[in-house]
């Protein structure tokens, strides 16, 4: 993943999401988000930075293994990687970040609807 770290910036991030939240879907909008509010997360490990700015980087890429304008393909390598980062982050990825990562990719589907907030488990 290092290797993507250097295609990985907040503003093409911003615009990789701007430009395709229809078109990419739920699911690779959420992870996305996931990933990126976990990045920003006060106390998240530089370890944890660099597999995020990774996957995130190969995300907003234009070269990639499969290329995101393939049509239904396009970016299930693209979830790959990112399912394998937010699974690697383990216990980085708090219920709070995925709520908010719900949250924000509801807004941006037009969805009107919230997440129910998360709890604690005692």
């Amino acid at each position: 993943m290092p290797e993507w770290s250097e295609h990985y910036s907040d503003g093409g991030f911003r615009d990789k999401l701007r430009q395709g939240a229809f078109s990419l879907g739920r699911k690779p909008l959420e992870l996305g988000l996931t990933l990126y509010y976990t990045l920003r997360a006060p106390g998240t490990p530089l370890w944890c930075k660099t597999v995020i700015s990774g996957s995130l980087g190969y995300f907003i890429s234009l070269v990639d293994a499969i290329p995101d304008l393939t049509p239904v393909l396009g970016y299930t390598d693209d979830i790959s990687v990112m399912l394998a980062a937010v699974a690697a982050l383990g216990a980085h990825v708090t219920p709070e970040i995925r709520h908010q990562a719900r949250a924000r990719t509801n807004q941006l589907m037009g969805e009107s609807r919230t997440p129910d907030t998360p709890h604690d488990s005692h």
